[in-house]
């Protein structure tokens, strides 16, 4: 009998499911058993005043051990919907010129086969939540972390200057606590999922980076403030995406040493399988052609000159004209704003043929 998915795995499979399920809202799934529908209202940056927190926390699909984590934690709600937002505009907009861009539409066969686009939902998921959490900390949205604590910073005066560092080793810790990260099983789906999941973590890691201010008389640099910053989720998305274009084929084979089961892919370069590597076990299918895993490329924009002929995969495409409306003629007006006029253009539009 196959073991059980550890829970990590089982929890971000789902998270990027119910990412790409929407279309109008989004949706994050956190238990394995059903999706949850957005909050409505806006993103803020302040935590939720007064008990609105505690009715966020019902409102989520979540274990009784989450929930738990959920009421004391009153910025944590909003930080899920910020990380479901982020992967899921990051996913569409890195394959935005691919044959599959990131949608099921409505078909969730995708997850459960381990296909390179599985890797990457699974990466860009758990980098979102990675991401989200160390940004409300430092932000202040979260009451139980703050600053990060780098060697020489004080929180008071981190605020003063504004200067608080993305605490990145509070958003790891917390996020393992919260998914109920355990040991992987010898399961190969299991030991793949956890792996991709992982990758997805340090792209979060290898994109934070020491900024430094100075202080002083006239510009003097006499007092030095420094501070760990994360880079823009895009960086992340774009070494994902890089990630997922050298993804490798892996099988489990046992380590003589130990006796345990691990992953294993042909030796590129002289190296073996790197833990920065999106790894998965079955080819792709074409996403050419309405399937169970993708609704096909029929109907889909290109680019005559570069995206065309990929992208429509031999069937041609379609040409049409349409008006667009831009700006034009613009002018400074004293003082200070500019004043444009609007010129229509006649431009030509490509759209893959369905057959």
């Amino acid at each position: 009998m196959r073991s059980r998915l550890p829970r990590t795995a089982c929890l971000l499979r789902l998270i990027a499911l119910c990412i790409i399920f929407s279309k109008t809202a989004a949706y994050f799934g956190l238990t394995g058993r059903e999706p949850l529908v957005f909050l409505p209202g806006p993103f803020t940056n302040e935590p939720p005043t007064g008990k609105a927190h505690l009715k966020q926390c019902e409102q989520m699909t979540l274990t009784r051990r989450q929930k738990r984590l959920c009421r004391r934690e009153p910025g944590l709600a909003e930080t899920l919907r910020e990380s479901v937002r982020l992967s899921l505009l990051e996913c569409r907009y890195q394959f935005r010129n691919e044959r599959w861009n990131c949608s099921l539409d409505g078909r969730g066969s995708l997850l459960k086969r381990a296909f390179k686009e599985t890797a990457f939902l699974l990466a860009v998921s758990s980098a979102a939540l990675t991401h989200a959490l160390a940004k409300a900390c430092s932000s202040g949205r979260m009451e139980r972390c703050t600053c990060d604590e780098s060697p020489g910073i004080q929180h008071r005066e981190a605020w003063q200057w504004g200067v608080c560092g993305d605490n990145l080793k509070y958003s790891t810790k917390f996020l393992k606590k919260f998914l109920g990260q355990k040991r992987v099983s010898k399961d190969l789906r299991a030991q793949v999922d956890a792996h991709n999941i992982n990758v997805g973590i340090r792209a979060v890691k290898s994109a934070l980076k020491t900024t430094c201010k100075c202080h002083g008389v006239s510009g003097s640099c006499a007092v030095r403030t420094c501070w760990k910053q994360l880079s823009p989720f895009h960086d992340t998305g774009r070494l994902l995406k890089y990630r997922y274009d050298t993804a490798v084929r892996v099988l489990s084979v046992t380590n003589t040493a130990t006796g345990e089961t691990e992953l294993a892919g042909p030796r590129r370069h002289g190296q073996s399988l790197r833990t920065t590597d999106l790894v998965y076990l079955d080819d792709s299918p074409s996403f050419c052609r309405p399937s169970r895993y993708s609704p096909g490329t029929g109907g889909r924009s290109c680019a005559k000159d570069t995206s065309c002929q990929s992208l429509c995969c031999g069937r041609g495409y379609n040409t049409a004209m349409r008006l667009t409306s831009l700006s034009c003629h613009c002018q400074v007006r004293w003082c200070c704003h500019v004043e444009c006029q609007t010129c229509v253009r006649e431009e030509e539009v490509y759209t893959c043929k369905t057959a």
